[in-house]
């Protein structure tokens, strides 16, 4: 198992798209939920125990051996919003792209030929740490992880906040996502015996409504 692989899986700069998604933030603050550091935290804490817990465990049971195709569809039942389920498979899409070259696999190649439109980007980070020879905890990890640093990191640019107090925030935080990272891993290794039935759906409907009015926007920054 390589350490560096789960640093390049979570490194905002492996070519998979995420840094033209701000994970709702974009929609929070033109609506005047995140306007400072605080505001910012308290969104990152609900999307990290909603959001965050459901998609790190979908990785999880990728990085298990769970049947993907089987997980894909359980992501798109955990995604009621059109506009995010869009957002997931283009970043699957893309992140299937980045992985096929850096940890290549037979699972990650029948993925692409079963999903060319793309398959949810938990799952595709998933396989891919499998393929590198992580832990299901650490796909988790690197899931959870990035349902908070991506809107941490689109906040500075969209309130000019000091990246100091964002970073400081991600290490307030950090407990907390060891926390999910920890939960989603065991809800995984649950689902190889009782079924992906056990895996988390929790949902965030805020963000799911506002996920649609930012669909519509005819100027964003961001993709999602």
């Amino acid at each position: 198992m390589s350490r560096a692989a789960l640093l390049l899986l979570a490194d905002g700069r492996f070519p998979a798209g995420g840094h033209a998604h701000s994970g709702g933030v974009e929609a929070a603050v033109a609506h005047g939920a995140v306007h400072d550091t605080d505001s910012l935290e308290a969104f990152c804490r609900g999307r990290l125990h909603t959001t965050g817990l459901t998609t790190a465990a979908l990785a999880a049971a990728a990085a298990g051996g769970h049947d993907p195709l089987l997980l894909d569809d359980a992501a798109d039942a955990r995604t009621p919003a059109p506009a995010l389920r869009a957002a997931a498979r283009r970043l699957g899409r893309q992140m299937l792209r980045a992985a096929r070259a850096a940890f290549p696999s037979a699972e990650l190649e029948r993925l692409a030929a079963a999903r060319p439109q793309g398959a949810h980007q938990p799952i595709v980070l998933g396989l891919a740490a499998r393929a590198a020879g992580l832990a299901p905890v650490d796909a988790a990890h690197a899931v959870a992880y990035e349902n908070i640093g991506g809107p941490a990191t689109a906040a500075v640019r969209l309130l000019s906040l000091d990246p100091l107090d964002a970073s400081r925030l991600l290490a307030r935080l950090g407990p907390e996502t060891d926390a999910v990272a920890a939960a989603a891993s065991g809800a995984a290794a649950r689902a190889m015996a009782e079924g992906i039935d056990v895996l988390p759906s929790a949902s965030s409907p805020l963000l799911d409504i506002a996920a649609e009015q930012h669909a519509a926007w005819s100027v964003r920054l961001f993709a999602s």
